[in-house]
């Protein structure tokens, strides 16, 4: 009987760091757990972190090392052969892609201009796209009347990195991207995304420069972050303190630890 009893006394003493792990192992997994209100987007907040007011969205202007795509129309086809680097053979024609919009598209120097054949460098840097073709147009009035100019922008893509289901670089399909379709190309974020805090790197005349916005917020709508712009870097980090590599954590292990320990911790309380 006395060693029976002393070895209940060593289980109980036992008891007391198994109490321990248990609680360690609740707290990790209450750690672990994201509620909704962290993965919800467009939540109403009492106080926002945006300013009060609506903020314009930003028009992307052209910047050095940027590449643009000119088309120059005319009635006289003949002309048009002068400005226009043709693909075209006899009655068919090559469908025109990105990467043949990349070979006929103009680089931008670090100066900021461009070389346009038989008007010379054009200045086309800080200037927006609708105003660089304001600016062309007028100077091929000097050769002729009715030139209809098309301008877009190549390197017109977003890259979008961190914790979504599919980053990668994507091409700005529509005039006006706001955060959400880009984050949607993405797959959307994954569930330890974190929503509060995702970056954008923007590069800028001025250079480049790093802006952190919250997803999660509705007011995003009316602000300055609303819409992306080209080649612009969205970064989405980890949740802070989120538990390692918890998509692939083994449950199994950590549930049957569990079950186990209060196993244990029952059948000595049971002797009490």
């Amino acid at each position: 009987m006395i060693h029976m009893a002393n070895y209940f006394f060593t289980l109980k003493q036992a008891a007391k760091p198994r109490w321990i792990l248990l609680l360690f192992i609740v707290s990790i997994l209450i750690s672990g757990c994201v509620t909704n209100e962290k993965i919800t987007y467009l939540q109403e907040y009492p106080e926002s972190s945006y300013e009060e007011g609506y903020s314009p969205p930003e028009t992307y202007k052209i910047q050095p090392n940027d590449n643009v795509y000119i088309r120059v129309a005319t009635l006289d086809p003949r002309f048009s052969a002068f400005f226009n680097q043709s693909f075209e053979s006899g009655s068919g024609g090559t469908r025109m892609d990105e990467s043949s919009a990349d070979l006929m598209s103009y680089p931008v120097q670090e100066d900021g201009t461009i070389e346009i054949p038989y008007i010379g460098s054009v200045e086309v840097v800080s200037l927006t796209l609708s105003e660089a073709k304001a600016v062309i147009e007028d100077l091929m009035k000097d050769y002729v009347t009715d030139a209809a100019i098309t301008i877009r922008l190549v390197n017109n893509y977003v890259s979008i990195l961190g914790f979504v289901n599919v980053p990668g670089l994507y091409p700005i399909y529509k005039q006006r991207l706001n955060i959400f379709q880009a984050i949607s190309l993405a797959g959307d974020m994954q569930m330890y995304g974190d929503r509060y805090h995702v970056r954008i790197v923007r590069q800028t005349l001025e250079g480049s420069e790093v802006r952190e916005f919250d997803l999660t917020d509705r007011k995003i709508i009316d602000s300055e972050y609303y819409y992306v712009l080209p080649n612009d870097v969205i970064y989405v980090k980890p949740i802070k303190g989120r538990f390692w590599g918890m998509e692939q954590f083994p449950w199994t292990v950590i549930f049957s630890s569990v079950t186990t320990t209060i196993a244990i911790i029952a059948l000595i309380q049971s002797y009490q």
